[in-house]
């Protein structure tokens, strides 16, 4: 039902009630008004709306790809090039960001484009029927707690780099603005307090969700990224849990052969949460950037031998590269152009459990072994003995299982690790703040590094 209602208000909402363009500020001057006793006026409307807030949340500028993608060469030292012609892209891979770069103003814009979309269900949920009231709460916190940590960490410092309660993090706009009167020249809340709201969103989110939703976010889902926050906290105990709780609730399983968890057009057994992609709706530009023009993309991006010999001899995921028409190197994560683009999978819980276990000396859900050598077994390499697993062998095995899937940077952040000789805390390694949205919002301070 909610696939065949999507068109119907998330149109409305987008096109005139929460739509912003580039050259307003962040907190989203619309461009008319629209009464929300219109739009949002029955419990339909109110979920097609919600509806409306994943279709914007899978942007390509978004979720749809840049997020994952950008990230990746932005943390790139030395196992990928990129050779496209695309200035923004190129950037990051130099770590010469520039805060008139259009896809780090895209990622901004479009992220709080969807934030809105969220806060207007949550305004609405008194019309919602008291069935599924619950639901479809978890499923707007669910996207405004994801959004507002993928900014955090991109457009903030890591929240372990000097005093998270002083450092800028991103604008929290909680409620949703519906008019050209409620506009307001918001400022930046530390990185502690976004990531505060992000956790008391996800946790409420994990405690109103049901554990399957179709396509849709679920408990484990939120508790998945959970497992995220604590990590980029440090919270090994936290994000253990976390962990242990999506494991253990036996919805997902991993895909028996590596490549089956990847370029496909339904979620696996594996995915805890994706982007849907499909001919009608979606983008995925992790295969136009990937992939060759063989499989629909532009083979921007380059695998470099200093990647593949990461990986040792017989491992299902060496073998999943492949070498296009130019014997360039490609992943095949994506050669699907109407593929999912996935955003968490069961494999990064059983390492996440695995590092949490580690650093907190216990053995929550299974040994950090066993969890460690579940991953490595359906690769097809083997078993690490328990004197083997360390930090750094986890921490590598995180690397391998989840190359080009975005959460490099991120990893390399929270472990205080280098990009080449840049610290894991430099002002190269953090999105500016767009110009047009300070050239609009003097309240808007700058990241070090871009001025001021």
């Amino acid at each position: 039902m909610r696939k065949l209602i999507k068109q119907v208000i998330p149109l409305l909402l987008v096109g005139g009630l929460v739509m912003f363009g580039c050259d307003k500020q962040l907190d989203i001057t619309p461009a008319q008004s629209i009464s929300s006793d219109i739009a949002l006026s029955t419990s339909e409307n109110v979920e097609a709306t919600l509806v409306g807030a994943y279709d914007a949340m899978s942007n390509g500028s978004v979720l749809g790809g840049n997020m994952f993608y950008e990230p990746d060469l932005l943390a790139d030292d030395g196992e990928v090039r990129w050779t496209g012609t695309f200035e923004e892209p190129e950037q990051m891979w130099l770590k010469r960001l520039q805060v008139e770069n259009i896809d780090v103003e895209l990622a901004w814009t479009q992220s709080y484009e969807a934030i809105n979309i969220a806060n207007n269900v949550l305004s609405a949920l008194d019309v919602v029927d008291s069935d599924i009231r619950d639901r479809v709460e978890g499923e707007a916190l669910f996207v405004r707690s994801l959004l507002y940590f993928e900014l955090v960490k991109l457009y903030g410092q890591p929240y372990i780099s000097g005093d998270p309660a002083s450092n800028d993090g991103v604008p929290l706009v909680l409620e949703p603005t519906r008019s050209i009167d409620e506009s307001a020249e918001v400022s930046r809340n530390s990185v502690a307090e976004v990531y505060t709201q992000v956790i008391n969103d996800l946790t409420r989110a994990e405690s109103l969700l049901p554990a399957t939703n179709g396509t849709f976010a679920t408990s484990g889902a939120a508790a998945a990224i959970l497992s995220r926050v604590y990590l980029q906290q440090q919270d090994y105990a936290g994000a253990r849990d976390a962990a242990n709780r999506v494991i253990s609730s036996n919805q997902y399983s991993l895909v028996t052969n590596y490549a089956d968890a990847f370029a496909t057009t339904t979620n696996t057994s594996e995915d805890i949460f994706a982007i849907q992609v499909s001919s009608q709706d979606g983008v995925n530009d992790m295969n136009t950037f990937y992939a060759p023009d063989e499989f629909g993309g532009r083979g921007d991006i380059d695998i470099l031998q200093a990647h593949l010999d990461l990986y040792e001899a017989g491992d299902d995921r060496l073998a999943f590269f492949f070498q296009d028409e130019s014997d360039v190197t490609r992943t095949g994560k994506w050669i699907n152009i109407f593929g999912n683009v996935g955003v968490v999978r069961l494999a990064e819980m059983y390492l996440t459990r695995a590092e949490g276990n580690f650093e907190e000396g216990t053995t929550v859900g299974d040994t950090p072994t066993n969890d460690v050598n579940a991953v490595r077994d359906r690769a097809g390499v083997d078993d690490l003995l328990p004197t083997e697993v360390d930090k750094d062998a986890i921490l590598f095995e995180r690397k391998l299982e989840l190359a080009f899937e975005g959460q490099l940077l991120h990893d390399i952040k929270r472990t205080e690790r280098s990009v080449g000789a840049l610290a894991f805390d430099a002002p190269e390694l953090v999105y500016p703040i767009p110009q047009r949205e300070r050239d609009v919002n003097p309240n808007l301070t700058q990241n070090q590094g871009y001025g001021q």
